[in-house]
């Protein structure tokens, strides 16, 4: 489906989900007018007492910096994507190194299969097994020369010791890893926004991506922290059921997930981009009150829909339903979407990926299989696969796709496929519709 050049538009039509905040967005609309007023005599005010005592406060400040913070020309921004496909410039990869096991809290539990509990009952707190964390180092290090060989620029984030326990007055944990930089950064135009992510366990993994974050930021980008959560008892339900396959899929189906709506939280991989339409999940880690953070934050350029899933574990939507180019999506046939004919009456081609090849006995200690259809599009014509997963390989092929076939089986255990694994800072391309 070809593309429609941006034009505002407050009448974009609303997923099925969306319903729940659409009055809110009404009342928005109608007092926006009044609200605009004193918007601009409030920032006038500010304007004019900022210039009456920026004379004073300059002779304390020094009067040189290292790295000065200056205004660039929109062409000039180091940030800037507007969707999953157009041609990746540059992209923050993760690291491996110093993985930890998250402690098992309720909120691991809630998102982790039950055959897996020993293993973070017995390791939660230490080191992921050290030859399966040096394996996935040197997959990673070899998808990032890959990465820079199709040109593309390849930034890290810093390494950081994630054993260190740390205290809030709210909870004692210790740290995760920096490997998911898609998890906790969404690049929205030239803005990068950190996420309010609900493990505890990640609570400073911000830390690692500061530098980088903080570089952009000079060189011009936008830089939007949400609301830190404090992550206190309240934020889970601290007697979620988890039992069965079916008890999940019973919950979900009720709208019951082990994060309540005590506070904003969500992880930036529970939204994935088509332009000036958004699409989201209500999950595991993300709640409705993130959510209408982000809508609030984006709109009226950017329009969220909520979709669902009929899935029994929900986090993440990139293994679930992930777009891959313009109107075209993979749709994870173990989890339909409950709001698929709103694509295909948009004129969306739905792709069905192929059953993944990953054997049994390999550990996905925080996924699923279906990470085979986690990848990376590096443009329209090419994507970044798994180099183990031919089936997948072929289908690409078909839709006249070139596959760039990487493995990276080992880092696929620590949670997460290509898409997991990066966060695309720069893709050329312009703000365009391409839905309803």
């Amino acid at each position: 489906m070809s593309g429609k050049t941006y034009l505002p538009d407050s009448q974009h039509a609303l997923g099925q989900g969306d319903l729940w905040v659409s009055r809110a967005f009404e009342v928005l609309e109608r007092d926006g007018s009044e609200l605009l007023k004193v918007g601009r005599a409030v920032s006038g005010w500010v304007s004019r007492a900022f210039r009456s005592t920026s004379s004073s406060a300059a002779a304390q400040l020094p009067l040189t910096v290292d790295e000065p913070v200056t205004e660039h020309a929109p062409e000039e921004c180091p940030v800037c994507a507007y969707n999953e496909w157009d041609p990746l410039e540059e992209v923050i990869v993760g690291r491996a190194e110093n993985a930890c096991v998250p402690p098992f809290t309720v909120e691991v539990k809630a998102n982790t299969y039950e055959k897996y509990w020993p293993f973070y009952q017995q390791y939660g707190g230490q080191t992921f097994p050290k030859d399966h964390v040096k394996k996935a180092v040197a997959e990673i290090e070899e998808m990032c020369n890959i990465l820079q060989h199709e040109g593309v620029t390849v930034r890290r984030p810093e390494p950081i010791d994630w054993s260190l326990e740390y205290k809030t007055p709210d909870f004692t944990s210790t740290g995760m890893y920096a490997a998911m930089p898609r998890d906790i950064l969404i690049v929205v135009g030239n803005e990068i926004i950190e996420a309010p992510m609900a493990w505890r366990a990640r609570f400073f993994e911000y830390r690692a991506y500061r530098p980088l974050i903080k570089e952009y930021f000079r060189r011009g980008a936008k830089w939007t922290t949400a609301p830190k959560p404090t992550m206190s008892d309240e934020l889970y339900d601290q007697d979620y059921p988890i039992r069965t396959v079916e008890d999940r899929h019973k919950l979900a189906a009720q709208g019951k997930f082990v994060t309540t709506e005590f506070e904003p939280c969500f992880d930036a991989a529970d939204f994935i981009r088509a332009g000036t339409d958004i699409f989201v999940q209500r999950s595991q880690v993300t709640n409705y009150m993130g959510i209408e953070w982000m809508r609030r934050h984006l709109a009226p350029t950017y329009k969220i829909h909520i979709i669902s899933f009929k899935d029994p574990n929900p986090m993440h939507i990139d293994a679930t339903f992930n777009i891959i180019g313009p109107g075209l999506v993979l749709s994870n046939p173990d989890r339909p979407c409950r709001q698929i004919e709103m694509f295909k009456k948009a004129g969306w081609t739905v792709v069905t990926p192929p059953t993944p090849l990953i054997p049994d006995n390999h550990p996905l200690w925080m996924s699923s299989k279906w990470l085979s259809m986690n990848v990376l599009m590096l443009d329209e014509k090419r994507v970044m696969v798994d180099a183990n997963e031919a089936t997948i390989q072929k289908m690409f092929e078909s839709l006249g796709i070139k596959t760039i076939k990487v493995s990276i089986r080992h880092a696929n255990s620590l949670g997460g496929g290509f898409h997991c694994w990066t966060t695309d800072v720069r893709r050329r391309g312009t703000l365009r519709s391409y839905f309803l």
